[in-house]
This record gives structure tokens, C-alpha cells and sequence, in this order.
């Protein structure tokens, strides 16, 4: 895992980085919280896709429900990068459609795109 600051011209922005899965359960989501903190002292993060469990995704497991509240609870501004569309569940693209409505959690197609909506700049 690697965590990059980004300073954007607006707020600055912790990019995460890696490989392999680092998001498996509300610990390890809120271990990298604490992380990016540290390394960063950033209160937005960018997470690829491909570094969270596929339990995440299903809404039925309450995983997703469970880290974004504490996510929430710790003023932590968090947008996942990636192709979302695979996901069928009508509930899971709703549940995109309403995060991507506010500010504090975004779903979205690329990096870009999140730095550009977490740092205010759009």
C-alpha cells in the first residue's frame, strides 16, 4: 500500500494505492483512516476499487453500511475510483446514485474525477 498527498489548489487529497485487497472488514477500513491521517493529516481519500473486498458491493452483508458510518463518524470524505457498473443490484445503484449526491461519499469512474470533487474545486 502506498498513500500519496495531493495538493490540489483546493483541499488537499491522500491517494491509496496498492495492489492487493487492504479494506477486508470495518478494522482494516478504519486502520487505513488512521493511516492516511498520520501519513497525510488529510481528511478526503481516493480508494481504488480493486483494494476492497467484492463483500463491500453487496449491500446485504451491511459491510459497506458499517465502514462508511464510521467513516462518517470520524469526518473522513471518501470516494471510491472505479467500474461500478458491474454491480446488477438495483439496491447497490441506488446506493451510488444517493452517495453521489452529497459531498462526504462519492462513487466514481476516475481519479480525476475524485480529486476534482473531494478537493471543492468542482
Amino acid at each position: 500500500m502506498h498513500i500519496t498527498k495531493l495538493e490540489t489548489g483546493g483541499e488537499p487529497v491522500a491517494v491509496v494505492s496498492g495492489q492487493e485487497t487492504i479494506i477486508q472488514d470495518v478494522q482494516s477500513a478504519l486502520d487505513l483512516m488512521a493511516n492516511v491521517r498520520y501519513e497525510t493529516d488529510c481528511d478526503r481519500m481516493i480508494i481504488p476499487k480493486l483494494l476492497v473486498t467484492e463483500l463491500f458491493f453487496d449491500l446485504k452483508t451491511r459491510l459497506a453500511g458499517d465502514i462508511l458510518q464510521k467513516y462518517t463518524n470520524y469526518g473522513m470524505k471518501v470516494a471510491f475510483v472505479g467500474d461500478f457498473s458491474v454491480y446488477a443490484s438495483k439496491s447497490f445503484r441506488d446506493f451510488v446514485y444517493e452517495c453521489n449526491s452529497g459531498t462526504d461519499i462519492l462513487f466514481l469512474p476516475t481519479e480525476q474525477e475524485a480529486i476534482d470533487r473531494l478537493s471543492g474545486r468542482k
